[in-house]
């Protein structure tokens, strides 16, 4: 890469600070309707292209709303152009600090490297890590782009390369500050000669390799993407996508490869890649459901790695990775339940089971289901539900059921028995049940049933996705 003269740097730099705000993850303000609106302000700015000068009247403005109607857009919210709940508490997630609405979109074409060897260098290390595990994250987070594409990367241990690595504090030579702890993360630019491409950690965070602060190689991952020309992605499961959680294993979705490939082309040699799924789309008329429950009178709604809330006071459904509310809780669960009672909800994976007390995991799990009094030939339970009004807990597996007593602590005699005998207009598998003033609510493939627990019959049949306000 060649440099470029003060002025020409200047100018590239003044550029790219129009396109790019730091990697920032947002604290949550105050309540109240005054720092609520100078928050959305501040977030429709950034990333948006809220124009400034408008403080005080921009609530009731048409270019105030029009953005608000664009941000719920690629949020997949519902588009109402007002400050509801669920768009305010979009607005306080912690977030990548690139604008949203286009790929670079103040830059006349889409940004890539014009040579496919590209290369980089690591110009100093943080202390909260060693150098051989930050060496390591770096190369990870590189080798997710190459393993689906032709760019090569080559480590330089002097001089200038394409993209350089750096940790700083504060204003630490770009124009584009660091604000000490817990508020910018990190940033990155996209290709281009001079400060183009170079990707900076704020050394006020503290950097980790696992999920205890914040994850050096989910977030370098992140940023390289848009070191190499990549946007934000408006899928939840994408790691492009603009909110940074924590989540295992491979992390690109479809459509991270997708956008890659678009500027790149693809790897010629290959190697094999198991890309995670695409976020589920609430509105598809074909959605199934893996589990449900109450949490706290608050509905969970599980399906692949993700969950949706249900909140009486929040006009849409807010989905969310199971991975970055519970890191150690399977990306694959199978069925859950809320004992109120005990104020606990358990939920079910495999063989185990995991206790919530609130969204936070109890102490002493996860346990095998057969402490349950399950018999072991039973390897996983397809959905579960209490009945408040009798204390039991219907355990449903494959074409059976079971009663636990919650009180006793123990399985009722007699059972299994089957589901086709004892729930008449039932198919003979359940994915997910709930029970709301007796009425069962059994959901099998796309379709709900809601179920009269005294009548013993269906009531009435419904799309499995009704209950997400489709």
């Amino acid at each position: 890469m060649t440099s470029l003269d003060n002025t020409e740097t200047t100018t590239m730099i003044a550029l790219l600070l129009l396109a790019l705000v730091a990697h920032s993850f947002a604290l949550p303000l105050p309540s109240g309707d005054k720092d609520n609106q100078l928050l959305a302000e501040k977030y429709l700015r950034q990333f948006y292209g809220l124009p400034t000068g408008l403080q005080g009247r921009q609530r009731s403005s048409g270019a105030f709303q029009t953005k608000i109607k664009e941000m719920q857009r690629f949020f997949k919210l519902k588009v109402t152009g007002n400050l509801d709940d669920n768009t305010l508490e979009l607005m306080k997630q912690a977030r990548c600090g690139v604008p949203d609405i286009g790929e670079y979109n103040h830059f006349p074409r889409h940004l890539k490297w014009q040579n496919n060897n590209v290369t980089f260098r690591i110009v100093n290390y943080t202390p909260d890590l060693k150098k051989a595990d930050v060496d390591r994250a770096i190369r990870n987070a590189l080798n997710v782009w190459s393993d689906v594409t032709p760019l090569i990367f080559k480590k330089l241990h002097k001089g200038i390369a394409d993209i350089m690595i750096s940790f700083g504090e504060k204003e630490h030579g770009d124009y584009n500050p660091f604000d000490g702890p817990n508020g910018l993360l990190a940033h990155a630019y996209p290709p281009g000669q001079g400060i183009g491409g170079d990707t900076h950690f704020d050394e006020d965070e503290n950097w980790t390799k696992d999920s205890s602060a914040y994850n050096l190689f989910v977030v370098a991952a992140h940023e390289l993407g848009h070191a190499l020309g990549m946007s934000h992605s408006g899928d939840a499961g994408a790691l492009m996508y603009p909110v940074y959680s924590y989540t295992t294993g491979y992390p690109l979705a479809d459509d991270d490869i997708e956008g890659i490939q678009a500027l790149y082309g693809p790897n010629p040699n290959p190697r094999k890649v198991k890309p995670k799924p695409d976020a589920p789309n609430k509105c598809d008329p074909m959605l199934s459901f893996d589990a449900v429950t109450e949490l706290r009178g608050e509905t969970i709604i599980f399906k692949d790695r993700f969950y949706w809330r249900l909140h009486p006071q929040m006009p849409e459904p807010e989905q969310t990775l199971i991975k970055s509310t519970w890191p150690t809780i399977p990306n694959k669960v199978d069925a859950a339940y809320e004992n109120p009672e005990k104020d606990l909800v358990i939920i079910f994976s495999g063989i185990q089971m995991w206790a919530l007390n609130g969204y936070n995991l109890v102490n002493g799990y996860p346990k095998y289901i057969h402490k349950l009094g399950l018999p072991k030939k039973i390897r996983k339970i397809d959905a579960a539900v209490h009945i408040r009004d009798t204390g039991k807990t219907l355990l449903f597996t494959d074409e059976d059921y079971w009663s636990y007593d919650e009180a006793a602590g123990t399985m009722d005699s007699g059972y299994p028995r089957s589901i086709e005998e004892d729930f008449p207009g039932m198919d003979d598998e359940i994915d997910a049940a709930a029970y709301h003033y007796g009425y069962l609510y059994f959901f099998h493939e796309h379709m709900q049933y809601e179920y009269s627990y005294t009548s013993r019959k269906v009531i009435r049949i419904m799309r499995t996705n009704s209950i997400l306000n489709c």
